[in-house]
């Protein structure tokens, strides 16, 4: 009896923890990959998009701002959508990590197959074989030059990222007080970070940069 009662409560334990795992809610989006379903914030499981303020490049060496049409385009989509969500995980920002559904359909997977975001592979294979039809058929951001939006957060937390994307030359300043710029292209120019606080800056052209005391980098 004892036995059968233990069971039964195993049972329910996990009939319950399976319903915690569920939520539902209106969506309202924040960005390309972040959610709130109800009152819960979401980071979509296995995704991931352009941030806001990412730019891509066009064929014709444009930039366009791809993060903003990202957002717009899951706005249009789902906003005020009631979405039932699978929780997986929780990030380090307390965000719940899920798998969401509207209307029986996977989100995260259509946004990765028409190309709003990438297979997060770092965490997940979930949406690869998605990924790599959107970018045989460059649909979405697949059909522009982008950096990962992973790379594009650690350039823009560490001043590698220019906060205009018409003035990108770095004006380095080296430990021995030499003031450089560097160009897009050359060798340190991603491993170069810009510290306005110590008189570095960004110059708009290379005009610019030497009419302020900048030389170019050699290499």
């Amino acid at each position: 009896m004892l036995r059968i009662w233990s069971l039964s409560a195993l049972m329910l334990m996990l009939a319950l923890s399976a319903q915690a795992a569920e939520f539902r809610g209106e969506i309202r989006v924040i960005d390309g990959d972040t959610l709130d379903v109800g009152d819960v914030r979401v980071r979509l499981h296995g995704i991931d998009a352009p941030e806001r303020d990412q730019p891509c490049t066009t064929l014709t060496g444009q930039n366009w701002g791809c993060g903003d049409w990202v957002t717009r385009q899951v706005r249009d989509r789902y906003q005020g959508a009631q979405a039932r969500c699978d929780a997986i995980d929780r990030d380090r920002y307390g965000r719940v990590v899920a798998r969401c559904f509207v209307d029986g359909a996977d989100i995260n997977r259509d946004m990765v197959a028409d190309g709003l975001a990438f297979a997060y592979r770092k965490y997940s294979y979930d949406y690869d074989l998605e990924e790599k039809a959107a970018v045989v058929a460059d649909l979405g951001i697949h059909g522009f030059a982008m950096q990962a939006p992973a790379r594009y957060r650690l350039t823009r937390i560490k001043g590698r990222l220019a906060p205009d994307p018409n003035c990108r030359i770095k004006g380095n300043i080296s430990a021995k007080g030499v003031r450089i710029y560097h160009l897009p292209g050359q060798k340190y120019y991603e491993k170069t970070g810009i510290d306005p606080h110590k008189g570095e800056r960004w110059f708009c052209s290379e005009a610019q940069a030497r009419a302020s005391g900048w030389r170019k980098s050699k290499i």
